[in-house]
């Protein structure tokens, strides 16, 4: 009965799967981006916030957009709150801008709300269309960068120097050079094809830092227990001071607006990739059902500030569950349960230390710059506008800027090479929006 039941939610047969495919598919994309439980957490604490809480916080929003997307798509794609998007979160608008933490959430909330209203308009995919491809990928890598310098600069790897902005740390530090090592073979196994490699790394380095000592005590803390209850979110639940971005509108309109613009694109670039893996796209390439999925996308970002986190979107780990075999929405089901078990095993995942989270953000740093590939060298505007917005991340400590940077290099290569009428009006716009925000803080 409960066969014929699943069989009929999520048209197993007529997707070519079966339970026992769709639950290995499940547990293969947890295993590929449960490190988000730990990761997640650790970065939104630098904002400030609260740190009890946050792994429930991270569980709970993954598995809220993981089920959405499950039912309103039927598709085997799982959600949490993204990596970049995080980091934006903490170290932009938090630390960079210095927003509190309750109205950063304000912005998330209002991010998701205007998210939502442009899908179910459908003017979510024209503003997409109408952004430069060089510009997104600049964007999409400098990201990476960003998450790449904070995990180095976390591991002590990078340090600051008054002389040179960064130099390399002390490598001799029995903690930073563990990290080191962890990032090697963090990228050996994933070179390897390993399921879930990022997460053995964790692990690894968690069990190994009960053996390195630091200042009196050991790397890694003695838990209170394997298991327990999931911590209480009443420090970040419904926390969010919704008002701030709108009585703050001249200091936060370009922060909702690159949130926006990151959040879109990491959540279509997504859509897209892991579903033609999985064979969901039409004989013309596109994905049928991708309104509902952005619906479910801006959905989960608005339920995710309520719960205290940052933007939820579409995780690209998904890919790995495909690979295993997953077709449909119970293969999302699988991966939200996962997130819900995983919350009584809290004691475990608050003694790994930072350190071992540093290869998780070292590797996704490397993903991200993959699409750097797909830049035509011989085309200058483009190399220089991705280049540009690419290194003004990390070395400005602000995604937003790099995005800014990015359009007005964009617009005025096109404008003094002759090519301005290739532009968009949207990215006219934008530049121009962007360069008299700067005039104006110059005046």
């Amino acid at each position: 009965m409960m066969t014929l039941l699943l069989d009929r939610i999520f048209k197993l047969s007529e997707k070519g799967s079966n339970i026992k495919n769709e639950c290995i598919a499940g547990l293969t994309t947890f295993a590929a981006m449960s490190y988000i439980l730990v990761v997640n957490p650790n970065i939104l604490a630098a904002s400030g916030m609260p740190v009890a809480g946050l792994i429930t916080v991270t569980a709970l929003a993954a598995c809220i957009g993981t089920l959405l997307m499950a039912a309103m798509t039927n598709y085997p794609i799982a959600m949490a709150p993204g990596m970049g998007l995080n980091a934006f979160f903490a170290f932009t608008i938090c630390i960079t801008r210095e927003v509190p933490w309750e109205a950063a959430l304000g912005i998330v909330f209002w991010n998701g709300i205007l998210f939502l209203i442009l899908s179910l308009l459908g003017v979510r995919k024209k503003i997409a269309e109408a952004i430069p491809n060089a510009l997104k990928i600049g964007v999409q890598s400098g990201i990476g960068l960003f998450i790449a310098f904070i995990g180095l600069k976390n591991a002590g790897i990078v340090i600051d120097n008054p002389a040179t902005f960064v130099s390399l740390g002390n490598l001799s530090e029995p903690a930073t050079m563990l990290a080191l090592i962890g990032i090697v073979g963090t990228i050996v196994l994933v070179s390897k094809n390993i399921t879930g490699a990022i997460l053995i790394s964790v692990i690894v380095l968690t069990i190994i830092g009960f053996f390195i000592p630091v200042g009196d005590g050991v790397l890694t803390a003695t838990p209170e227990g394997i298991v327990g209850l999931p911590e209480s979110i009443s420090d970040t639940f419904f926390a969010m001071d919704i008002m701030y971005p709108i009585e703050n509108f001249a200091h936060t309109w370009d922060l909702i607006f690159a949130l926006l613009f990151v959040n879109m694109f990491d959540t279509i670039g997504t859509l897209i990739g892991v579903s033609r893996k999985a064979k969901l796209v039409d004989s013309e390439g596109n994905l049928p059902k991708i309104g509902p999925a952005m619906t479910a996308d801006a959905t989960a970002s608005v339920a995710g500030a309520a719960l205290g986190t940052s933007p939820v979107t579409s995780y690209v780990e998904s890919a790995a569950g495909v690979s295993a075999g997953g077709r449909t929405g119970l293969t999302s089901v699988v991966v939200g349960l996962c997130f819900l078990f995983a919350l009584f095993l809290t004691p475990l995942m608050k003694i790994i230390p930072i350190m071992a989270t540093t290869p998780a953000l070292i590797m996704v740093g490397i993903f991200m710059m993959e699409s750097f590939r797909q830049l035509d060298f011989d085309d200058m505007p483009s190399l220089a506008t991705a280049t540009i917005a690419m290194l003004a991340m990390p070395l400005t400590f602000s995604i937003s800027e790099g995005i800014a940077l990015g359009f007005i290099t964009y617009v005025g290569i096109m404008v003094g090479t002759g090519k301005y009428k290739k532009v968009s009006l949207i990215t006219y716009i934008l530049a121009m929006v962007f360069l008299g925000r700067y005039l104006f803080e110059l005046g």
